[in-house]
């Protein structure tokens, strides 16, 4: 806690000066985000710090495995499907972007065949909406041993369950039709801090900037 508290007063003391115009204008003319990013709690996985965003850019959900609910999804309250529709229908953003990632301690969670005890009930219901993936892997990915290919297979094909998961929000539908909203699906890989883009026409993600 205390190294939290240091970095308060570092912010304070030192970048918020170079801030201060921006969020004074945000405090005035409330927020316009022009993209949803839903990604992982990984600590390691940082939206505006792999996209260079600034404050105001960006509506940030951050979940166990970037997991995207179908809306019909019955259970708890849904605080993922909560963002999507205030983001889509309030915010008016013009893209989602979906972010997995690689080395995802869900997705491993999720390729075991216990991964989570009784004493984490929350933890295993929300893992078991991702169930259509493992699905997935059975079908098209019989060839695939255990391992971090497996692992990554199974996190990009998280990524695509949760594309498909946005077009059951009748927001997302509307918009998707009238041509405003676009959808996107990423994969970051950590050790090099690369990002690849889903292109639907190859069916895999690719780089989504070339190295110079």
């Amino acid at each position: 806690m205390q190294r939290l508290i240091e970095g308060v007063h570092k912010f304070r003391s030192g970048e918020f000066g170079n801030y201060r115009k921006l969020f004074r204008k945000l405090s005035q003319e409330g927020q316009n985000p022009h993209t949803l990013f839903i990604t992982c709690s990984d600590s390691r996985v940082l939206a505006e710090l792999i996209t260079h965003s600034k404050p105001g850019d960006l509506f940030v959900v951050k979940n166990v495995g970037n997991i995207v609910p179908p809306a019909n999804a019955r259970g708890d309250t849904n605080s993922t499907a909560a963002a999507i529709e205030f983001a889509v229908e309030t915010l008016k953003v013009s893209d989602i972007v979906i972010c997995g990632h690689s080395q995802c301690g869900a997705i491993t969670a999720l390729l075991d065949k216990k991964p989570v005890s009784d004493s984490t009930p929350h933890l295993r219901d929300w893992l078991n909406l991702a169930a259509p993936v493992l699905e997935t892997l059975k079908k098209d990915y019989p060839h695939l041993p255990e391992g971090p290919a497996k692992e990554t297979a199974a996190a990009e094909e998280n990524v695509l369950f949760g594309l498909d998961s946005l077009h059951s929000y009748s927001c997302v539908q509307e918009r998707l039709m009238d041509g405003s909203l676009r959808l996107h699906g990423w994969f970051f890989k950590i050790a090099t801090a690369e990002l690849f883009a889903y292109d639907p026409e190859k069916r895999q993600f690719l780089p989504l900037v070339s190295e110079s």
